[in-house]
């Protein structure tokens, strides 16, 4: 933890990037939230075109793959669902956590490093969009909501590490803190390198119409492996600090 702040502006600095992107391009929506309609044709060649509009083709060997019909009323229900989930199960998370851990600096420590990878997955999206054309969708608002639960596993583990170690050896939080973090690292990125493998294969191999859902769990992974002890953990000894400091005055 020696180096917290250092980690928390590298976050700030990510977070800050992808703010900029989001209010100067904006996202890419998809037909989920646009509504209309998108035909996806193989040609002879091997080569596939997507279209907004309807095309048709007389050449007998040209394929369609894919035909979805969406009406516009599904982009502003969708959005109104989304804010609903994130609002409930912060607020649920926030709770328990800090019942669990006795302390409503975990919890909304916790919530914090959620709250963090939302913002480097909207962010991460409004460049992916503006330079690659990364549309958010569906499967996007899927992804999004499936890290935030992997981030709090990840972060609970650390917790649940930090109050193990004080039942047992006692110390301050900065101390504990450290011990934590370092027996937890080794676990916490195998367990995201599995899950890295399998979603560089997906996107490599999956074809365009899961690759950017496998991006965004891609970046969400990377994103939460990194905040769980280097921004949720970091908050709560930042945190603990300050308020000692303020009680001793």
């Amino acid at each position: 933890m020696r180096y917290r702040w250092l980690y928390l502006v590298i976050s700030g600095t990510i977070i800050g990037v992808g703010i900029f992107a989001y209010f100067k391009w904006g996202l890419k929506f998809g037909i989920d939230f646009t509504g209309g309609t998108v035909i996806e044709y193989r040609f002879p060649d091997g080569q596939t075109k997507t279209f907004r509009e309807p095309q048709e083709f007389k050449d007998p060997k040209v394929e369609q793959i894919r035909f979805e019909k969406v009406g516009p009323s599904i982009g502003p229900d969708l959005v109104k669902k989304t804010v609903i989930a994130l609002v409930l199960s912060a607020s649920g998370i926030l709770l328990w956590v800090a019942w669990r851990f006795k302390s409503f600096k975990f919890g909304l420590s916790a919530v914090l490093g959620m709250f963090h990878d939302s913002l480097v997955m909207l962010g991460s999206f409004a460049l992916l969009g503006h330079f690659f054309g990364a549309e958010v969708d569906f499967l996007f608002v899927t992804a999004l909501l499936t890290i935030l639960s992997f981030s709090v596993h990840d972060t609970i583990v650390n917790y649940d590490r930090i109050r193990e170690l004080k039942r047992k050896v006692g110390g301050e939080l900065y101390d504990l803190a450290n011990l934590a973090t370092s027996e937890t690292m080794v676990r916490s990125v195998n367990n995201s390198f599995t899950i890295i493998f399998m979603l560089v294969a997906l996107i490599l191999l999956g074809g365009s119409t899961t690759m950017w859902f496998a991006v965004a769990l891609l970046i969400g992974t990377v994103s939460g492996t990194y905040s769980s002890p280097f921004v949720s953990v970091a908050i709560l000894v930042t945190w603990d600090e300050i308020e000692k400091k303020l009680k001793s005055k």
